[in-house]
């Protein structure tokens, strides 16, 4: 099958990361496709993302772009796999691989226009079809809005019913052309729908431009991906930022319909309900290809220590506050690696491999409960008992907390097992309730019962940054002040317990080497 791949891409958002490193935030979406990088070291592939799955349609227009980093200076290697979906499985061998295409980001960029047209290859013999690329540049417009609509007396589609309507929204672009930046939900069976309230960023909407033209598209959806086009209008932010008033009722118009039928005059009305902007603030796992995020440099220097006292370096690493693909299930408890059976990672290395690959999958959501990741280890820890092991669990949070009380009650009872607590705080907050947590002033309560070891230490990552740049020296003395309670906190477990230290094996003495001689 010759199939036909297009896809856009847009450049938006100058961010400059840091004085010594420029780098410009650009946005790539592509079609049927995942979305590889390649290291700068170790030149290996890892999956940066992939679009979402349109169903029944050969020219699928997809919502899903690529944000990437755009360095001037250096060569950003990128790989475009094509697959037909055939499952909701996420594993790529479960679908058809159509093909793929290598390309540098700059390549992109540096096309006339930039729009990058490749051909697709990677099954000898075969045509595979075309991809294309465009970037557009980013401004730093950090703002989202939240908006609703609704519809009135819109073209009855159906025969045996109504119309089951849906919006679908496009931003221009600078050569004119028009980009699709998001689609609402389908109200079935109705010419007056209501649609739920969605939330989209300032700069997917129209990259930052009040006056740039959106164009919104009102469709009525088909079980076989035919949808039948209703019509269409077009508005501003500027326009839309004046909120419900007379000003944001549109006439839905279907330009072929006004072409030939003189008493046109429309084909319903959508009419926008409310209008409230957010501000964004930059997320602490932002990943920056270049340097860590703080959560990272904290798993690294705190974690590098610790694993010196692991006989099989051999870590299971667990996030929480996360909705997971593929169902958007809120947990608390997630293995990073995502092997829920086996969540081990090898070394602190990869700990951090499965952290940055677990924020291209799961989407961070809120609320932040402590106690599920606290009684996960307690288990471990309970089945153990005989000081033979000690567990150690480290946490790296931005301080906001959900459920205080469980987890006063959880360290409460995990006092009374081998094991240990670290906190590092990450980011601008006032960390009360981790100090709190810490129990160094006043000891850990839960309903009148007070924790039988001090078993948290908490440090703020704040503190640790070295202004001097010297990145090595600030990390060390983190470690160095975060790992100070463990030792008393080991110990003060194996007193209480009248557990001693095993006898030291005798000392080594080399074997004597007797001459013998025959007379």
């Amino acid at each position: 099958m010759d199939s036909r791949y297009n896809s856009t891409a847009g450049i938006g958002d100058l961010n400059q990361l840091s004085a010594a490193i420029p780098a410009t935030r650009v946005e790539v979406s592509v079609s049927f496709c995942v979305l590889y990088v390649q290291g700068v070291g170790n030149k290996e592939w890892r999956e940066f993302g992939r679009t979402e799955v349109i169903d029944n349609t050969l020219n699928p227009d997809f919502v899903r772009k690529f944000i990437l980093d755009y360095f001037f200076e250096e060569r950003e290697n990128l790989r475009f796999d094509l697959y037909d979906v055939d499952s909701k499985s996420p594993n790529l061998s479960k679908h058809d691989f159509l093909g793929q295409v290598f390309c540098t980001l700059g390549e992109i960029v540096g096309s006339q226009g930039s729009r990058l047209e490749k051909p697709i290859v990677g099954i000898p013999g075969k045509k595979c079809g075309t991809i294309i690329l465009t970037a557009e540049e980013l401004n730093c417009c950090r703002d989202a809005v939240l908006m609703q609509f609704c519809a009135n007396k819109l073209d009855k589609k159906d025969f045996f019913g109504k119309s089951d309507p849906f919006l679908v929204f496009y931003r221009s672009n600078e050569d004119g052309s028009f980009t699709i930046c998001h689609k609402t939900e389908v109200v079935k069976n109705t010419l007056n729908p209501v649609w739920q309230a969605f939330k989209i960023s300032v700069r997917a909407l129209c990259n930052g431009d009040y006056d740039r033209t959106i164009k919104v598209e009102v469709y009525d959806w088909d079980r076989d991906g035919s949808h039948d086009f209703i019509g269409e209008f077009t508005t501003s932010y500027r326009e839309l930022s004046r909120g419900q008033s007379q000003f944001n009722v549109y006439e839905v118009v279907n330009p072929k319909k006004k072409g030939k039928k003189k008493k046109y005059t429309n084909s319903g009305t959508v009419t926008l309900l409310s209008f409230l902007v957010e501000t964004e603030p930059t997320s602490l796992h932002y990943m920056n290809p270049y340097q860590l995020n703080a959560y990272g440099m904290a798993l690294k220097a705190v974690g590098e220590i610790v694993q010196d006292y692991d006989s099989d370096k051999m870590f299971p690493a667990l996030g929480f506050g996360a909705k997971l693909p593929p169902d958007g299930r809120i947990s608390h408890e997630f293995a990073l690696n995502g092997n829920p059976q086996n969540p081990y990672c090898d070394g602190i290395e990869g700990v951090m491999e499965a952290y940055y690959r677990s924020l291209k999958s799961v989407q961070l959501y809120g609320p932040t409960n402590f106690a599920p990741v606290i009684n996960h280890v307690a288990r471990y820890a309970s089945s153990v008992k005989d000081g033979s092991q000690y567990f150690v669990l480290l946490i790296v949070t931005d301080g906001v907390i959900s459920d205080m009380a469980q987890t006063k009650e959880s360290i409460v009872n995990a006092s009374k097992l081998p094991m240990s607590i670290i906190i590092v705080g990450v980011g601008p907050a006032e960390f009360d309730a981790m100090v709190e947590l810490d129990g160094d002033d006043v000891r850990v309560s839960s309903r009148g019962k007070y924790a039988e070891r001090d078993i948290v230490q908490f440090v703020p990552f704040r503190d640790y940054i070295d202004r001097s740049g010297n990145h090595i020296l600030s990390m060390a003395r983190l470690a160095k002040d975060v790992l100070a309670e463990i030792p008393e906190q080991f110990l003060s477990y194996m007193r209480a317990r009248g557990i001693k230290p095993l006898p030291a094996p005798p000392p080594y003495t080399p074997p004597t080497h007797v001459l013998q001689t025959q007379i």
